[in-house]
């Protein structure tokens, strides 16, 4: 065990090691009102990981808890019409801002390695009304496009586009949300 948690360790250190200079990190927004920011949104796109694998359509539900941080609720529909769901917490990254938040999902992973499974999440956008909102990693290896809604106007969406593109990433790898008409009809969870 000890063998196999010290070559983890080397792994992860490996893959910390720069190579040349890193790249300026995106851009957040000044702050997130977390009373606001809670509630369900869509996403309308996102770029490629792993644990989104078949999702067709998913969805966050996040609900201010007494401490401050947000409770999570992670759902996704597959193309076959079923739901699967995922719960965590997110917290501030730093005291005070509410751009940068982690979050943790309670999977075996993170009861496996709890202080290495938790996942940048920061709001590089967010509409005046908190009606959209783009969110991103800092290493850009994560985006998703998010709304209050399943579907935009062909401007609302163009406009997400150029946040994401200004900000470095490759929006041409994203994957779109998946319409209704496409999946099998089931039965809501």
């Amino acid at each position: 065990m000890k063998r196999a948690a010290a070559l983890l360790a080397a792994l992860v250190l490996a893959g910390c090691a720069s190579h040349g200079e890193a790249p300026v990190p995106p851009r957040t927004v000044s702050g997130v009102d977390l009373t606001r920011y809670q509630g369900t949104w869509y996403e309308l796109a996102r770029l490629p990981m792993f644990f989104q694998r078949g999702c067709a359509q998913s969805e966050a539900h996040y609900d201010l808890r007494d401490d401050g941080s947000l409770g999570v609720l992670n759902r996704c529909r597959t193309l076959d019409g079923s739901w699967k769901e995922a719960q965590g917490n997110a917290k501030p990254q730093v005291e005070g801002r509410t751009d940068k938040l982690w979050v943790r999902f309670d999977n075996w992973f993170s009861r496996l390695l709890p202080g290495v499974a938790k996942g940048e999440y920061w709001v590089l956008y967010l509409d005046d009304d908190y009606r959209t909102a783009v969110v991103g990693h800092p290493d850009r290896k994560y985006l998703w496009l998010l709304s209050r809604t399943p579907v935009v106007s062909e401007k609302t969406r163009e406009q997400l586009l150029e946040v994401a593109e200004e900000q470095g990433y490759d929006t041409d790898l994203l994957i779109w949300r998946t319409p209704d008409s496409a999946l099998t009809p089931s039965p809501s969870p």
